[in-house]
C-alpha cells in the first residue's frame, strides 16, 4: 500500500465500513423480498452469509488485531470490549440464520444482522476512530497497512492499479453461484455435495476460500428439506397400506434386519408414539429416533441403529459429547474433525450443537465417504445430537 496520510487512513476506514453496509444491507433486501413475494429465499440467505464470512468477519477479526488494542491503549477499553461482544454477535446471526426454516424468521434475522453492524460501523465511526486520529502515539496509517496485511483485503475504495485477481476466488465464485442456481431448480442435495466437494478440495490450500465455502453450503443446506438420510438415501416403509395388526410386527421386523450405522424412514397415518414406548422398553439404547413429518395427515420418522449402541460396541466405555454450541462458529468444523480423526476404529462420539448440523454432514461425506456413520440421537428443537463415528475395521 502506497504512504498516506492519517487523515486519509481515517477517510478509507469510513468508506469502507459504508460499502460493508451498503453490502449487507443490499443481501438483507433480498432476503426479505424473496419472503415478501412467496419465493424461495435460501440463495438470498446463502449470499449474506457467505459475504458475512467472506468480508464482514475476516474485517472485524483483523480490527481486533490492530485499532483495537491501540484504543484500549489510548482509554476506550470498554468500548473495545463491547464491539468485540458484538462481532461474536454478528457471527452467531450469521449461524442461525442459515439453519432457521420460517421465512419470516429468516427475514427478520438477516435485517438484524444488516441493522447490528450499520449501528456498530458507526460508533466505531463517531467514537473510536476519531480518539485514534487524535492520539499522537498511535499510527493510523500504520494500523490500516496491518489490517490490510491480515485479511487480504485493501480497505481502500478500489484495489491498486495492476493487482492481480484471485483466479481461484473467482472459479469458487462461480461455482456457488451454479450451485444456488442448482438448488432453486430443485437439486438442492446434488448442490451441497458439489460444494462439499468443493470445499474439501481447498480446506488444505485455501483455507479462506474453504470458510466461504462452507458458509454457502449452510445456505444450500437449508433448502434440502427435512429429507431422509441426507446425504445417502434411505430405504422407505410406507405401512399405511398395511392392517393395523401387521403394522408394528412389520416395522420391528424390519428394524431387526438393519445393520449398525443403517436406518429406514417409517411413514404412517398417525403419530407412531405408541410405537417408540415400545422400542424404548424393548430396544432402550439401541435405536435412534428422527422425527421428520409431523402430520397433519402423514407422519415421517427415521429409525435407525446406531453404528455402535450401548452393548453392540463391545468396549463398555461410555463416549464422550463434543459440545461445541460455546465454541465460536468458525472453529467448530475444525474441531469437530480434529476429534474425528482421533477416534480409532469403532469408536465415536456424540456431538451436541444448536442447529441442525446438515452441512457437516455433507463435508464428511465428501471427506471421509463410507469411513464414517452418523446416526441423529436429538433433533431439535433447541439442541441436536449426533453420533459420529469412525467405521470398524
Amino acid at each position: 500500500m502506497p504512504t498516506i496520510t492519517a487523515t486519509e487512513a481515517y477517510e478509507a476506514m469510513l468508506e469502507h465500513h459504508k460499502r460493508l453496509g451498503e453490502e449487507l444491507a443490499g443481501r438483507a433486501d433480498a432476503v426479505s423480498g424473496e419472503v415478501a413475494a412467496g419465493r424461495p429465499y435460501g440463495a438470498a440467505v446463502a449470499g449474506l452469509v457467505a459475504y458475512l464470512a467472506e468480508e464482514v468477519l475476516p474485517h472485524a477479526a483483523a480490527e481486533e488485531k490492530t485499532i483495537y488494542p491501540a484504543a484500549a491503549r489510548a482509554g476506550l477499553t470498554g468500548t473495545v470490549e463491547e464491539m468485540i461482544a458484538e462481532h461474536v454477535t454478528l457471527s452467531a446471526l450469521g449461524t442461525r440464520i442459515a439453519a432457521l426454516t420460517d421465512g419470516e424468521a429468516a427475514a427478520g434475522q438477516a435485517q438484524q444482522i444488516a441493522g447490528l453492524f450499520t449501528a456498530h460501523a458507526a460508533r466505531e465511526n463517531d467514537v473510536l476512530l476519531p480518539a485514534l486520529l487524535t492520539d499522537k502515539s498511535a499510527d493510523l496509517a500504520g494500523l490500516l497497512a496491518q489490517m490490510h496485511d491480515s485479511t487480504g483485503h485493501d480497505e481502500a475504495p478500489s484495489p491498486a492499479a495492476g493487482q492481480p485477481e484471485d483466479a481461484q476466488a473467482t472459479v469458487v465464485s462461480l461455482l456457488l453461484q451454479a450451485a444456488a442456481a442448482l438448488a432453486r431448480a430443485g437439486e438442492a442435495d446434488r448442490a451441497c455435495k458439489i460444494a462439499a466437494s468443493a470445499w474439501a478440495a481447498l480446506r488444505g490450500s485455501r483455507p479462506d476460500l474453504a470458510a466461504r465455502v462452507t458458509a454457502a453450503l449452510h445456505g444450500l443446506a437449508r433448502r434440502t428439506g427435512e429429507g431422509a438420510g441426507e446425504p445417502g438415501q434411505d430405504a422407505v416403509l410406507d405401512v399405511r397400506d398395511l392392517a393395523p395388526a401387521q403394522r408394528h410386527e412389520t416395522i420391528f421386523s424390519t428394524y431387526q434386519d438393519l445393520t449398525p450405522g443403517a436406518g429406514f424412514v417409517l411413514v404412517n397415518d398417525h403419530d407412531p408414539k405408541p410405537l417408540r414406548y415400545q422400542f424404548e422398553a424393548e430396544h432402550a439404547g439401541q435405536f435412534t429416533w428422527q422425527s421428520l413429518e409431523s402430520g397433519p395427515e402423514v407422519w415421517r420418522v427415521r429409525i435407525g441403529r446406531p453404528a455402535a449402541a450401548h452393548g453392540e460396541a463391545g468396549t463398555g466405555e461410555e463416549e464422550p459429547d463434543l459440545d461445541v454450541r460455546q465454541v465460536s462458529h468458525a472453529q467448530r468444523h475444525g474441531l469437530i474433525f480434529t476429534a474425528y480423526r482421533a477416534l480409532r476404529p469403532g469408536a465415536g462420539f456424540v456431538l451436541v450443537n444448536d442447529h441442525d448440523p446438515k452441512p457437516l454432514r455433507y463435508q464428511f461425506d465428501a471427506q471421509y465417504a463410507g469411513e464414517y456413520t452418523w446416526d441423529y440421537l436429538e433433533t431439535g428443537p433447541r439442541v441436536w445430537r449426533v453420533r459420529i463415528g469412525r467405521a470398524g475395521a
